[in-house]
């Protein structure tokens, strides 16, 4: 392709990252599959992003998935090239998508793994014997309490606290503000680890979560930690940060039975992607009907 085609693709990460917002991770992502796509683009011999058409693109999704690449990874490497040519459109290069009728292939639907209450209960018992230990467990009853994503938790500043009104103001996927509740355990958590901080953070640092040297605590720390916490406490499983947020929206859902404010904690843009924890919610009513219905228990 001409240079001009590799300005556009420069010009778009700009527009991804200033205009957009979009994290430093997601830019990335969109520029391995954009550059995916100009490597095959070359090898078809197109000059510029004008060439690109309906049947090329298929072609390419295809190739993409015959080397190896799974439905999911096929689909976000789709949806960076309907970002891409959508900016193109905008910016008058092209008149037309190419990417209307192109389809990735089916993903199965993968539940997330969730811990049951006697499990989360279990791995909430941790004895803070250390200040390590103590943030740590203000890290996962704060995971639990609220349905944090990692990247919200390990962004926290103390002015997002609100211990009093028993709230916490986080920044969420598209720089959208949410206000959640923070529940009373997780709270007594927080004050204890927030007298014991003082000990650790520099004074300029306004994180909550702050490690070792004092600094922010990265994403890659917590998840250790998190893993290190079910490992002391005998849990089977790997435990991950991401787990708690499926569980906080299980528990919630399999009490209240409230989609939509779940939907709301979550900070879920779409109730499509909420409706996730309804296929889970099922589950656990089919196994009690299972081990209760007269007509439905199994003999041993």
């Amino acid at each position: 392709m001409t240079p001009a085609a590799d300005d556009y693709l420069q010009r778009f990460a700009r527009h991804l990252a200033t205009e957009r917002r979009l994290s430093p991770h997601t830019c990335s992502a969109y520029a391995q599959d954009l550059q995916a796509l100009q490597l095959w683009c070359d090898q078809q011999q197109l000059a510029d992003w004008t060439q690109l058409n309906t049947p090329l693109l298929r072609s390419f999704a295809a190739r993409s998935h015959a080397g190896g690449l799974a439905p999911r990874s096929v689909q976000r490497r789709l949806s960076a090239v309907r970002s891409f040519y959508k900016f193109l459109l905008r910016e008058g290069v092209v008149s037309q998508l190419p990417t209307a009728d192109v389809r990735a292939p089916k993903v199965g639907k993968r539940l997330p793994k969730v811990l049951d209450t006697d499990q989360m209960g279990r791995l909430l018992e941790l004895k803070p014997d250390t200040t390590l230990d103590a943030r740590d467990l203000a890290m996962m009853e704060l995971f639990y309490s609220s349905g944090l994503r990692l990247a919200e938790l390990v962004g926290l500043d103390l002015e997002q606290l609100d211990l009093a009104d028993r709230t916490v103001r986080v920044l969420g996927k598209g720089r959208k503000t949410r206000i959640v509740p923070v529940g009373s355990k997780a709270i007594e958590a927080l004050r204890h680890w927030l007298i014991e901080r003082g000990a650790l953070a520099r004074p300029d640092t306004r994180a909550v979560f702050v490690g070792r040297t004092g600094k922010r605590l990265g994403a890659r720390a917590v998840q250790l930690r998190m893993a290190s916490a079910a490992r002391r406490q005998g849990l089977p499983m790997q435990v991950h940060p991401h787990l708690f947020r499926h569980s906080f929206a299980t528990h919630l859902l399999e009490s209240s039975q409230d989609l939509r404010g779940v939907q709301e904690l979550l900070g879920h843009a779409d109730i499509g992607t909420t409706q996730v924890y309804t296929h889970l919610d099922f589950q656990h009513l089919a196994r009690v009907y299972d081990q209760a219905h007269p007509r439905a228990r199994r003999k041993p």
